[in-house]
């Protein structure tokens, strides 16, 4: 089953806070992807951008544009656990 969030909130150093519906909260560090992934430069050159992530319709993954998103499992699995 795809994990599903409740809440995101970006947080400095291209870190975001997020919760899923379960409860588990983890801080998932989007600075190594910005580093690994070529369409997520756009987050570094456009500071504006992290900071206006949103959530899928599904909510299984977050938005910032449409070049850049993530899946909520990779979150899950990775997240640091608060």
């Amino acid at each position: 089953m795809i994990p599903r969030i409740s809440r995101i909130e970006p947080m400095a150093d291209f870190k975001i806070r997020v919760t899923f519906d379960e409860g588990r909260v983890v801080v998932y560090d989007v600075g190594a992807d910005i580093n690994e992934i070529k369409a997520f430069e756009d987050l570094k050159s456009l500071p504006y951008l992290f900071k206006n992530a949103t959530l899928d319709s599904s909510r299984t993954c977050i938005v910032w544009n449409e070049r850049i998103d993530l899946p909520s499992d990779t979150i899950y699995e990775y997240g640091q656990p608060v």
